[in-house]
């Protein structure tokens, strides 16, 4: 039986996206602590999308199933590591 890949995103997307928030979203708005307190609950909602990715990247090896981090939707698909 051919078993395709399973598509999930690079964590390097997840990564990105954190620093760019942790470092320069949460400085400009600092002094402002709703807007804060927004960053700060989007930065927890995208480590805990990282944290469910990564979970069911173990649970389809588990299964047997390859997983492939793709980095777009374009182009040529890398292979997992």
């Amino acid at each position: 039986m051919d078993k395709n890949p399973i598509p999930v995103p690079s964590h390097v997307h997840y990564e990105l996206l954190l620093q760019l928030l942790e470092r320069q979203t949460l400085q400009a708005v600092y002094q402002h602590p709703r807007l804060k307190g927004e960053v700060n609950e989007l930065i927890i909602s995208l480590r805990k999308a990282l944290s469910q990715q990564r979970q069911l990247e173990e649970n389809c090896q588990r299964a047997g199933l390859p997983v492939e981090p793709r980095w777009s939707l374009n182009g040529t698909p890398t292979q997992p590591k």
